[in-house]
């Protein structure tokens, strides 16, 4: 259930030892069957080594911690009917086929990309056969785009993959390498219909440190 603990410490008691400054002293719990709701109660509790009531090293005394205890239960029309859920995504538009919804692909950034004759990476989106990109971040190992791209789809991609990959284009004509690749990763698509969103960096294959953030929501239908 809900509820809010309040607690206030009034008294620490330890015996005699040299005690080091962040070293730690002892726990114990306090039970909330022994509290009565909006009542306040001052306890001694007895420091201990673990909670463990089999470990004879509770058996040494560690010192007593004296606090005053306070359980505030929430009232029924206090908790909220809805939880926030971080998943929470907008609606897909209307006109959004019945059963389908939108599949958006929001390419955030990429981290220690590197080419072997140029660093100029931009992103390339391939699902279904159908193929997006985003702009060029010309001499950067760390670039950030922040471009979102969508897709209608007619029903949910559940057995469906992403293909990302991570290029870089030379800024000069001519040049006998113009095209390199930097890193992929296939991202199935399952997780993000159940989820409705998910934002997670990926380690890009065939590359040695590589990493890419690619946020993916899943809007369907109010």
């Amino acid at each position: 259930g809900f509820s809010s603990f309040f607690l206030r410490v009034s008294q620490v008691l330890f015996p005699f030892t040299q005690v080091g400054k962040h070293d730690k002293m002892g726990m114990n719990v306090v039970p909330l069957k022994e509290l009565t709701p909006d009542e306040p109660k001052v306890m001694t509790l007895e420091l201990l080594k673990n909670m463990d009531p089999n470990d004879v090293q509770n058996e040494k005394s560690r010192g007593q911690l004296v606090v005053e205890v306070l359980f505030k239960p929430f009232k029924d029309e206090q908790i909220p009917d809805k939880m926030e859920d971080k998943n929470d995504v907008q609606k897909a538009p209307e006109g959004t086929p019945s059963g389908g919804g939108l599949l958006v692909i929001i390419v955030h950034e990429a981290q220690d990309v590197e080419g072997k004759h140029h660093t100029n990476p931009y992103v390339r989106l391939l699902f279904k056969g159908e193929e997006r990109r985003t702009k060029h971040v010309k001499k950067n190992r760390d670039p950030r785009w922040d471009e979102e791209f969508q897709f209608m789809l007619e029903e949910p991609p559940t057995k469906d993959r992403l293909h990302v990959e991570v290029l870089s284009a030379s800024s000069r004509m001519g040049l006998l390498h113009p095209k390199e690749t930097l890193g992929y990763v296939d991202i199935n698509l399952a997780d993000v219909v159940n989820n409705k969103r998910i934002n997670e960096k990926y380690h890009l294959i065939d590359s040695k440190n590589g990493r890419i953030q690619i946020e993916l929501q899943w809007r369907t239908s109010p």
